[in-house]
C-alpha cells in the first residue's frame, strides 16, 4: 500500500531576479558608444494548486526543497533578461498551506483549481543603460538581481467531505463505504483495518455527497493513542458526523460518549455538529427487540440500526443523511 501522508513540512525558493547587463554599443562614428545594457529577468515565483487527481502528499518526499527558476541575465543591445519559469505544485483539495515559522495561513485549498503564489521571484537588476544620464554618460555598473523568497511551508491536509464516519475500531465503517460508495477500502474482521481515511462518493439520481471513513478512534486518541489523532483533522471540515456503534459492544453507551469524548478533547467543535447514530451489524443478533432496547438508551431521535452485509435500512440511512444535509 503507498504511503499516505498529510502533513509535511518543505521549503519552497523563488527565483532570483536575474542580473543587469554592462554593455556598450560599438557603432562607428559613435565614440566609445553608448550605454545599452538590458536589465535581468525576473525570477519565477512558486504556486500551489488544488488538484483533484492528488489525493495525498506523498509524493513530495521525494524532494523537500522546491525551487523556481532564476531570471536570465540581461544583454547587450537593450535586451532584457527572460523571465525564469514559475514552479506549480500541486496538492491534494483541502491542502492548508501554512509559514512554518510564524504559523500564519497562507492559503486554504479547498475547491478544486484554486492556485496561490506561495513565494515571489526577486526582481532582475537594471542594467546600465538606465543609469545613462546628462550626468553620467557611460555608466560602467548594473544592478544585481534581487532575490526571490524562500519560505518553509507547513502543508496539513484535510480532506473534504460532506459526511464523516467515526467509530471504535472494526465498526463497520469500511464494509458501509464500500456498501454504499465507490471507495474500495481494505475489509477485515479484525481492529485497525484502516489505516488511512478512504473518501468515496454516494450518488443518487441528481444528489451527490462525499463520505470519509476515519480510522478506528480509541480512548485517549487525541493523545496520540492508536491510530485517531492522526486522522481526526479530516473530519474537522465535515458537516455530518455518523457515530457507527457495534451491536456486539458490552457498551453501546459508553461506547457512543467515548467517541464524543474523544472528538471533543481535539476540538470542541466537533460533537457539535448535526449527527447521527448507526448501530451496526444487526445481521449477526437478528433479534428487533434486542435492538430497540439499544436505541432506547440513548434517548435520542437520530437513531437508526443498520446491516451492511444484508443491506437492512441502507436506503432509510441515505435518507437521513440527506435530510441532515438539507438542514445543515
Amino acid at each position: 500500500m503507498p504511503k499516505f501522508t498529510d502533513t509535511i513540512t518543505i521549503k519552497i525558493k523563488a527565483g532570483h531576479g536575474g542580473p543587469g547587463s554592462v554593455a556598450f554599443r560599438r557603432e562607428k562614428y559613435i565614440p566609445k558608444g553608448g550605454p545599452d545594457g538590458g536589465d535581468g529577468g525576473k525570477g519565477g515565483d512558486v504556486y500551489f494548486q488544488a488538484s483533484s487527481s492528488h489525493t495525498n502528499l506523498s509524493y513530495l518526499f521525494k524532494d523537500r526543497v522546491y525551487s523556481a527558476k532564476n531570471g536570465r541575465h540581461g544583454e547587450g543591445d537593450n535586451r532584457s533578461g527572460a523571465e525564469g519559469e514559475d514552479l506549480i505544485i500541486k496538492v491534494p483539495v483541502g491542502t492548508e498551506i501554512i509559514n512554518d515559522e510564524t504559523g500564519e495561513l497562507i492559503a486554504d485549498l479547498v475547491d478544486d483549481s484554486i492556485i496561490v503564489c506561495a513565494a515571489t521571484g526577486g526582481i532582475g537588476g537594471r542594467g546600465n543603460a538606465f543609469f545613462k544620464s546628462s550626468t553620467m554618460q557611460t555608466p560602467r555598473f548594473a544592478q544585481p538581481g534581487l532575490p526571490g523568497e524562500e519560505i518553509s511551508v507547513r502543508l496539513n491536509l484535510k480532506l473534504i467531505a460532506d459526511i464523516g464516519l467515526v467509530g471504535l475500531p472494526n465498526a463497520g465503517k469500511s464494509t458501509l463505504l464500500s456498501k454504499i460508495t465507490n471507495a474500495k477500502p481494505k475489509i477485515a474482521d479484525y481492529p485497525f483495518t484502516t489505516l488511512i481515511p478512504n473518501l468515496g462518493v454516494v450518488s443518487r439520481g441528481k444528489k451527490e455527497f462525499k463520505i470519509a471513513d476515519i480510522p478506528g478512534i480509541i480512548e485517549g486518541a487525541h493523545k496520540g493513542m492508536g491510530l485517531g489523532l492522526s486522522f481526526l483533522q479530516h473530519i474537522e471540515r465535515v458537516k455530518i458526523l455518523v457515530y457507527l456503534i457495534d451491536i456486539q459492544s458490552s457498551d453501546h453507551l459508553y461506547a457512543f460518549k467515548l467517541l464524543k469524548e474523544e472528538l471533543e478533547s481535539y476540538s470542541k467543535d466537533l460533537p457539535k455538529k448535526p449527527s447521527l447514530i448507526v448501530i451496526t451489524k444487526t445481521d449477526i443478533v437478528n433479534d428487533d427487540k434486542y435492538v430497540k432496547e439499544i436505541k432506547k438508551q440513548f434517548k435520542r431521535v437520530n437513531i437508526i440500526d443498520i446491516s451492511s452485509e444484508s443491506g437492512s435500512n441502507i436506503d432509510l440511512l441515505l435518507d437521513k443523511i440527506e435530510d441532515l444535509l438539507e438542514q445543515s
